[in-house]
């Protein structure tokens, strides 16, 4: 096929393209300039000033797949959930709160009476413990992010069923996605097994990394563990322990902490 044949090849295949977008309903595109940078010849480049980003070119092979979802998308089109039986129990839906571009993200199981209530995560005595544990590290609250496996109070607390953690997953995957956070903490024993598909006890899961759709995540013990169990308990040690390794994957600072007799 001679050179003309081609670029007139090309041109059909690229215009079809764009037709194609165009009745998508996505504005903006033109195909007189992709036909003068397939018909007219341009000098050669070096391979730096290729890889510039070029101002406001779609490449076909990636357009809709980079389009990076914001989390007040992904909450919009939650919308008043009610994809599995717990929206019709709940008071409030709680999405998650804190920084959108946490480098750290913690993950509960799900939320709890005063959750339920204020549709916000980790408000009540176990979230000031999980404040507590945040302080400890060197951070505040509004650094991370805090979300949970599923977004419904399940009645009187249970456990999240399996047709309730399928509607809720895909939400939380598009969370971490959007949030791209460096390091992942999953609190508990159903939160770090429902994230890994595991049903290994937490004992066994915590005190190293998993992987994570490529993130790093630590599960250690739920606050409410520690509140039952007391705030200078060997349990306790044992989350700074977990703590101290996510601050140095971080290269964050470990603060040096003393245990009361």
């Amino acid at each position: 096929m001679g050179t003309h044949s081609v670029k007139s090849h090309l041109l059909a295949s690229l215009g079809a393209y764009l037709q194609e977008l165009q009745e998508s309903g996505i504005d903006g595109l033109s195909l007189e300039p992709a036909a003068a940078a397939i018909l007219e010849p341009s000098p050669a480049q070096p391979v730096s000033a290729q890889l510039e980003p070029q101002q406001d070119v779609r490449q076909p092979d990636s357009a809709p797949a980079e389009k990076q979802e914001t989390l007040e998308q992904i909450r919009k089109n939650l919308g008043d959930c009610q994809r599995c039986k717990l929206g019709a129990t709940r008071n409030k839906l709680v999405f998650g709160a804190g920084n959108p571009k946490a480098r750290l993200v913690f993950v509960g199981e799900g939320p709890g009476a005063d959750e339920d209530q204020k549709g916000e995560p980790f408000v009540g005595d176990a979230g000031k413990m999980l404040n507590r544990i945040i302080s400890a590290m060197g951070l505040q609250r509004e650094e991370v992010y805090i979300c949970n496996a599923v977004k419904c109070r399940p009645p009187q607390n249970r456990n999240p069923e399996k047709d309730e953690i399928a509607a809720c997953s895909p939400f939380l995957l598009r969370q971490l996605h959007s949030i791209k956070p460096e390091v992942i903490v999953a609190l508990g024993t159903f939160a770090a097994q429902t994230v890994l598909g595991s049903k290994e006890p937490i004992s066994r899961l915590r005190g190293k990394f998993h992987d994570f759709h490529g993130v790093p995540l630590m599960p250690t013990y739920h606050p409410s563990y520690l509140l039952r169990s007391g705030g200078n308990s060997d349990s306790f040690w044992t989350v700074w322990d977990d703590m101290t390794q996510v601050l140095r994957l971080l290269k964050l600072p470990v603060p040096e902490k003393s245990r009361k007799k």
